[in-house]
Formats: structure tokens, sequence, C-alpha cells
């Protein structure tokens, strides 16, 4: 059946329009500097912690006292909001580096999504150290996976608050973050991870962008280009009317890809709206070799069967600035529709046609008060159906339709109040209380089994958060600073399993459901300590106790799901999940040396997984363990564990060349994971070393990677497979420049060619449930130009 979407046949041509009209403008290339002594401007990053340290000058009643004026301060009116006063961005091609917080923060700027591309968030975090893309389907759905810890432990947001959806709830189903519209990704490990909930154990994944302007957009420069007259301050001339504009557009060669971006910001008075549009498609993919290691049979003709994939999406939102803060909410939608590959998904024509509606509010605001700095909210509210669709029969094309349905409403509040610092003798002590409540409802129907007692993947269920967290930073000298962190969250589930098995009667008579409303109360609390340490380096140590309650989807599952060819068992007994983590850090971030090198060692009482039986399954209970099924019985269970890992990357500026820096820049990661009896947790991404080398200037960036991934063979004992090493070798080269001013042109270019998997490798996926079915992309170039407006 073919594979349509109602936007895709206006992309290829909008973006070959966006391309010819941004590059008429001069090239107006500055010259080259060396830059071995340039100081690089800090990373700035909004996820890791709930206290936001900010630059104090005296203020106008310093004599009356000890108290400070922040740089915005409260005399301020909104038009001294701009986004002009932003911090520096990172250089092109510089590592960035994040040494002001108490736990590794893997920070992708602006610049590099914009380089490297990724259809999905996996994609493109998938050579970061210690983490890696579930690649279920790539380039349509693949989920970040933090130091081997995946779905219900690592959070995904966006702006703040959830990015909604169901990949947690399967690992193929997309996420409704696309890169194209997206600013900057922070990867933040460790105790930060409590101000979102323990379903963030191991990691939080924040994705950030303008929907929600925070400040009002600057338009000075171009009053200064164009020979305007501005007597007011860079500051002041946002508050007149002013429109700023950006493309984003690629094409890729192994896809035969197309993907295509708008964004506007615009602003004037007290008012700043932006809006963006975008879209993809992608064929299925080239591969190197023939992809199915269980069968030799199928014709595949040099590409990945069913692999193709279309999304687009767009967003409008708009903030008012008043004295002391602002309000701003947005409103976006997702679409995708992706096939699924794998032997499986080949024979069925499986693909998921996915829609999300998602609002947003935030808000800021610094009162006039002695004990208050800052008082922040979030709000979102997102409305998810996905359709997965294919034929019932391989043979009869008449049988194509939907085969299941996934529904998820999502609601989420957060508020934080960040207290004035004060002088506690021993140290400046700054405190920050939040608190969090969200809602979710969800159902999983199949059209397949209708009025059926067992009628999809698990019955209708919701579920209630609420929490309250503090977070305490000591001060002890400018040296030496300390966190302590504690949340309570209190959680309360409604569904409907089946007592399987106990009660299943060998006749066939269907089991009556039971109706469970379990509850939790999770504790977490986390202290850590920083030091600023000889030669610009700072160390870190932390440690933390998190408490997770089980999720719906562990709890009420009991049913076939087709897409990761599993039929999943929920357990209604499970227990509150606990690790208990240890993490010791050193960073550098400034000089010719730059580098972070990080070791951690955490234990699971009670872990939740997802059990491969070796049982094989079709639609229903009945069919368990009969010859010949299609579904691998997985059963959600608990044992302790313990995991343990290294991550480390640098970067070193050897010289200048030729009016740039040349250097060389390396990484290496690890983890182990297994039981208490020593048998192994699985799919558990493999060791990894790389390392390249670079040259950069101004305007170039030019660099050149392998990265090696070692074999797994630390695999489960039942039904899981090791898995090849491989060599991913990435070689890319941009052009940055300032373009010569004029009221219709571009101001400023980016472009570049990014080759991937140069030695076209056979690459699969250690943490793929269908790595044996499916292969990563084979040898493939990207092409790509970004032109600010």
């Amino acid at each position: 059946m073919s594979f349509k979407s109602r936007r895709a046949q206006r992309l290829g041509g909008a973006s070959l329009l966006l391309l010819g009209a941004a590059a008429t403008p001069a090239f107006a290339q500055e010259p080259a500097q060396d830059k071995s002594s340039t100081e690089i401007p800090a990373v700035t990053v909004t996820a890791p912690s709930p206290i936001v340290r900010r630059a104090v000058v005296p203020s106008r009643n310093a004599g009356r006292g000890t108290r400070t004026a922040r740089v915005r301060s409260r005399e301020q009116t909104a038009e001294a909001t701009p986004a002009a006063q932003a911090p520096a961005a990172p250089q092109q091609g510089v590592l960035p580096i994040v040494t002001n917080q108490f736990a590794t923060v893997t920070v992708v700027p602006n610049e590099e999504i914009r380089r490297e591309g990724g259809g999905q968030l996996g994609d493109l975090l998938f050579s970061k150290p210690g983490i890696t893309g579930s690649s279920f389907a790539p380039g349509g759905s693949s989920r970040p996976i933090i130091r081997g810890l995946d779905v219900n432990r690592v959070g995904i947001l966006e702006n703040g608050t959830n990015a909604g959806g169901a990949s947690d709830l399967g690992e193929d189903h997309f996420v409704p973050i696309d890169p194209l519209a997206t600013n900057q990704v922070e990867v933040v490990r460790g105790p930060a991870a409590l101000r979102y909930g323990s379903t963030s154990i191991g990691g939080v994944v924040s994705a950030t962008n303008n929907r929600i302007p925070d400040a009002l957009p600057s338009c000075a420069p171009s009053f200064q280009s164009y020979g305007l007259p501005t007597k007011a301050p860079l500051a002041s001339a946002a508050t007149s009317p002013c429109v700023t504009a950006e493309t984003r557009t690629a094409f890729s060669s192994v896809d035969r890809g197309v993907e295509s971006g708008v964004l506007l910001d615009t602003g004037g008075g007290n008012f700043a709206f932006h809006a963006d549009a975008y879209g993809r498609t992608t064929s299925d993919y080239y591969i190197p070799s023939y992809p199915y290691l269980t069968d030799q049979s199928r014709p595949v003709n040099g590409r990945q069967p069913n692999s193709a994939t279309r999304s687009d999406g767009a967003s409008i939102g708009g903030s008012y600035f008043f004295q002391g803060g602002y309000i701003g909410a947005s409103i976006t939608q997702n679409d995708s529709l992706y096939h699924i590959p794998g032997i499986d998904g080949a024979d069925h024509n499986t693909r998921i046609d996915a829609h999300q509606t998602k609002i947003n509010v935030k808000g800021e605001y610094r009162p006039d008060a002695a004990a208050i700095d800052t008082i922040r909210f979030w709000a979102g509210a997102t409305d998810y159906r996905h359709n997965e669709i294919g034929l019932a029969d391989p043979a009869d094309l008449n049988t194509d339709g939907i085969r299941q349905t996934f529904t998820n409403k999502e609601q989420e509040i957060r508020t934080e109040v960040q207290l004035m610092p004060f002088n506690a003798r021993f140290a400046e002590v700054t405190t920050a209380l939040g608190f969090q409540v969200g809602h979710q409802e969800l159902s999983a129907p199949s059209p397949d089994n209708p009025g059926t007692l067992f009628n999809g993947l698990w019955d209708p269920n919701n579920s209630t958060r609420v929490a309250g967290y503090a977070f305490n930073e000591f001060k002890f000298t400018e040296a030496t600073r300390a966190q302590i962190a504690g949340r309570i969250e209190h959680v309360e589930l409604h569904g409907t399993t089946p007592d399987f098995p106990a009660d299943y009667l060998p006749d066939g008579t269907p089991q009556t459901p039971i109706a469970r409303n379990p509850s939790f109360t999770p504790k977490s609390g986390s202290i850590g300590l920083l030091q600023d340490l000889p030669g610009g380096m700072v160390g870190s140590i932390t440690a933390q106790y998190v408490e997770r309650a089980p999720k719906a989807a562990e709890l009420f599952s009991r049913g076939g799901h087709d897409a990761t060819a599993t039929f999943d068992i929920g357990n209604p007994n499970l227990t509150i999940e606990t690790a208990k983590s240890v993490e010791l850090g050193v960073r550098r971030a400034t000089g010719p040396f730059r580098f972070e090198a990080t070791v951690y060692y955490t234990h699971f009482d009670n872990f939740i997984y997802r059990r491969l039986t070796g049982v094989m399954c079709d639609d229903d209970f009945a069919s368990c363990g009969a010859p010949h099924g299609e579904l691998n019985q997985a059963v959600y269970s608990q044992r302790n564990a313990n995991f343990r890992g290294g991550e480390f990357q640098s970067q070193l500026d050897v010289g200048a060349f030729r009016g740039g820096i040349w250097g060389i820049e390396n990484q290496f990661d690890f983890v182990r994971a297994t039981f208490s009896d020593g048998t192994n947790v699985p799919r558990i991404p493999p060791m990894r070393v790389g390392g390249g080398v670079f040259w950069r200037d101004d305007n170039w960036l030019m660099r050149i990677n392998l990265l090696h991934a070692f074999a797994q063979d630390n695999v489960a004992e039942i039904a899981e497979t090791p898995t090849a090493g491989y060599n991913l070798l990435k070689a890319e080269v941009s052009y940055k420049t300032k373009l010569n001013p004029n009221p219709f042109g571009a101001r400023e270019m980016l472009v570049g060619l990014l080759g991937n998997n140069l030695l076209n490798e056979n690459i699969r996926n250690s943490v793929s449930y269908t790595k044996d079915e499916v292969l990563l992309p084979g040898i493939g170039v990207r092409a790509f130009a970004n032109f600010k407006f």
C-alpha cells in the first residue's frame, strides 16, 4: 500500500525556494583570526537546577544594608530584557563543557544541531559519550538512552514540560520533538533529575526553542547596519517593531531525504511573538549489505525495507513582558507517519500515523521583595494519538487497516520559588522550592478484537502524581560549593489487569478483569560537592538515593504489541524501585585543553525490567507456548542490579595553522550492568572509543572522527543475541559568515556537508529489539544550509 502524507508534496519545492532566496546577498567574509588565546564563551544551560545564579551589581539602596541587585534589577522595565543580553554562544566546533553543575551535563548547541541533523533526538545523540539512541526505526523512532537506562527512567522535556507522546510506552513510538525546530539540547544526569521526578532516575533530555519567547527580540544591529538613527541603547531598540527570520534546509543522499523549516520572531512594545513550521521526508534508506540475520530468502535491493518516514509540524506562541517578568503561551502541532523496518514490519507494511497537539504556558516574575528572588511556572497539556497500521494478512492487500491505537492525554503544572541568598555565616545559602502536579490518561484499543475481554495492550488507565521538592546550594567560598536536594511525591494509578497466570483455566475460560488502584509515595534525596581545582579544573562528587514508582505499562500490560513483536505481561505486584548512586567527575572548560571525565556506580533494589521469557505467543494468553507464535512473551519483573561505568571526552587545540587552529579530540564510554547473581541486564550499549582531528577559524570548521564500538557479548540469558562491533567514520566541513546587510536578504549564513558512515559499515545497535533485522544507514552525505534574516 502506498505511503502518503497531506503535506509531503510541498517540501521539496519550498526548500529550493528558501535556499535560492536566502543566497542572494553578496558574501562578506570576515578575516580569520588566530583564536589560540581567545576566551571561550561559557555554555548556558537551563535544565539542570532550579537555582539560577545571577551576576550582581551594587544596588541603589546598597547604602542601607548588604542587599544587592541583580543585573536584571527590579527597577528595569520590560524593555530592558532583550535577547541581546544573552550570553555568547560557544564557538563553532569547540567542545562545550559545563563546569558549574554538580553532575555531567552534555550540551548540543544550535550550530551543532544544524550540522548533525537527525530526525529524532536518539539519532542526534547517538554518538555522545554515555548516550545512545534506541534506533528502533532510524529517522522515525529513536529515543535517547542514558548509561543503559531508557523509557521509564529517562525524562524528555521541551521548554521545561514533559514532551508527551508515547515513546516511553514502546520502542517503536516516536519522540514528538523534532531537532529541526530545536535550538539546544541538554542531557542532564545526577541529582538535578530530582527536579523533574523519579521517572527521570537515569537522566533528563531537555530540548529548548523560542516557541514561548523569554526575551524581546533585538533588531538593533539591523538599524545600525542600514544607517537608521538609533539614539536608544541596544536594549531599548527592541521596543520598536522588529522581525527576524531563519530558514533551515538540508538534503541527505542515503535516504533521499529533504527537510526544511522556517522560524519567525517579532515583537514590539511589551510583546514578543514566535512562529515556526517544518517538514521532512525520507525514502527507504540504503544499507551496506543484507539486513536479516535470521532469514536470507527475502528481496532487499540495497535498501532497508519499510524504513521511509515523513513528518511535519508548526507552532505559534507569544509572551507579554511587564515590570519584573513575563508570561507566555504556545500551541504546537506535531504529525508523523513512519514505517517500521524489520521482517514483520516489511511483511505487513507496518507504519505508525501519529498526531500530537500540545499547549504550553510558562512565565517568570521577580518581585520587589526581600525574601523572594524569582517565581517561575510551567504548564502543559498534550493530546496525543497514533494508529499502528498494517496488513492483517500479508497475502491480501485488502486487509490493510488499523491494528492498534494509542492515546495519551497528559497535563502538568510545575511551580518554583527561588529565595534570595542569605548569609548563614558558614556559607551563602540559596534555596529553591518546587511543586509539581501531573495527570495522565492512557488507552490502547485494538480494532482487530472488538468487544473482546482483552482488547488491546491494556484497558484505559490513568495516573496522578503530586510532588514537592527543595534544592539548597551552599557557597562556602568562591571555589567550594555544595548542594542538598530532596523530593517526595505521591503517585496513584487506576487500571485493570487480569490475574495472570494463576487464574487462567486450561479450557480457555476467559479471566475476569480485576480493577487495581495501587498508590506509591517515592522519596528521594541527593548531596553534592563542587570544588575548583588547580589548572582551571573543577571536581565534583555526588551521591543520591532515588525511589521510582512503577508506571501503568509495567503494571497493566496484558496483550500483543505488534510493532515490537512482543506479548507484554504487566505485573500488578511490582513495588517501588530504588537506586543508590555515586558519581565523581573532573572537568575543564577553558584553555587549549578541554575535557570532562566521569565515573559512576548505581545499585538498584527491585530494578524493573521487561524480561523476554523465550516463550512465543500470538494474540492472546491461550496462544502462549504454542508452536510458530510470532510474538516474544515479555514479562515485567524485578531484580536487584548494579550499573557501573564511565565517560571521557576531550579536545586539544594543538596550534595555529593557516590562520586557524588545528587540534585533536577523543571520547570513551562504557557501562556494565549485571543482576545480583552476575547475569547480564538485557540490551546494554557496548564500550566505545573514538577520536579525530579538526581545524577551525572564524568561518570554517573541518573535522574527521572515527568511533569504534566493541562487540557486545554481555547479553541476557534468554532471547538476546550478541552484537558485532563496528567503526563509524564521519567527516564534515562547514562555512559560517556574516553577509552584506540589506533590508531583504540574509544577514548570516551557515552551510556545509556532513559525511556519515563513510566506511559503509554494517552497524547494528545492541539496545534495539530489531537489531538482527535492521541495519543503520550506510554511507551518506548530508548538505545543509541555514540562513538568518
